[in-house]
This record gives structure tokens, C-alpha cells and sequence, in this order.
């Protein structure tokens, strides 16, 4: 008996180390806040970027999500990995074409079968338009290189 209670507390703090190694590679605000406060299920629901509310909020792993309702809350809640967006949050343009994180205007933002993909918009470039002419080879790309990017 004492060996299982051993082995489970080994596996949670493992689990908890590696959520917790996991969260610097992502675009985060220095509270550990998500995609700026924009409520990412709206992106999928509502297809606009809305700002999240305090009142709604999720913590996960760390990490704070805001939400413009609680159904939204409520939708991440029952499935959260399929609301959160691609490549840690980071311009997802960058990530295929160097492999950089760089940051993101969360207005700016695609949904590629059914995941969300962020991007780099200000001081006229907008990567999203950059990324249209490329995403064929752009997206196989970021890809592999954000598994290159995870490992590290």
C-alpha cells in the first residue's frame, strides 16, 4: 500500500512539474494571463475576438483564461485543448516561417479545421495576410518547429 501512495504522489508531482515546465512556452501577460483576456471560445462561437471578463475566468495548469460568459467558461471547462490556441499563443507566421515566438494582436486570428491560430499585426505588417499566400507550406512548418521549440 505504502509503494501505490508513493507512486501516485511521484505521479502528480510529475505531472505538476511538467504543467508548470510547459507554461514558459507560452505567450502569456506577466499574471500568467492567456491571449491578452480574450475569451478563445468566442473565437470559435461567435468567429470575433472578445475580451474575457474577470468574473469568468479559469485557471488551468497556471494559467488564467477569461471568458465573455459563463456558457464559454463552461464550453473550455468541458474541453479545454480544443479552444486553446496553436503554438503557445505566439504569431503563428513566425513560428512556421523561423521558428520564433513573437507576439500577437489577438484580433488577429484564423481557424484551421476547427484549431486557433494567432497572429502578429502592427506597424503595418500583418502576418495573418502573409500566412494566406503561404499557409500551405507555413503550416507544415510551424509545426515541426514548434515541436522543436516544445522540447527545448
Amino acid at each position: 500500500m505504502k509503494k501505490i501512495v508513493y507512486l501516485f504522489l511521484f505521479s502528480l508531482t510529475s505531472t505538476f512539474i511538467y504543467a508548470q515546465q510547459n507554461i514558459g512556452n507560452l505567450n502569456l501577460s506577466n499574471n500568467k494571463i492567456a491571449v491578452e483576456g480574450y475569451d478563445v471560445v468566442a473565437y470559435f462561437q461567435d468567429h470575433k475576438a472578445i475580451k474575457g471578463k474577470e468574473a469568468f475566468s479559469v485557471n488551468e495548469n497556471g494559467v488564467t483564461y477569461f471568458f465573455a460568459s459563463q456558457s464559454h467558461k463552461e464550453a473550455f471547462e468541458k474541453n479545454s485543448n480544443m479552444y486553446k490556441p496553436q503554438y503557445g499563443g505566439w504569431c503563428a507566421y513566425a513560428i512556421g516561417k523561423s521558428g520564433e515566438k513573437v507576439e500577437v494582436d489577438p484580433k488577429t486570428f484564423k481557424i484551421i479545421n476547427n484549431k486557433l491560430y494567432l497572429f502578429y499585426n502592427k506597424y503595418l505588417t500583418n502576418t495573418l495576410k502573409l500566412w494566406n499566400k503561404e499557409e500551405a507550406t507555413l503550416l507544415p512548418n510551424a509545426d515541426k518547429n514548434w515541436k522543436t521549440i516544445e522540447k527545448k
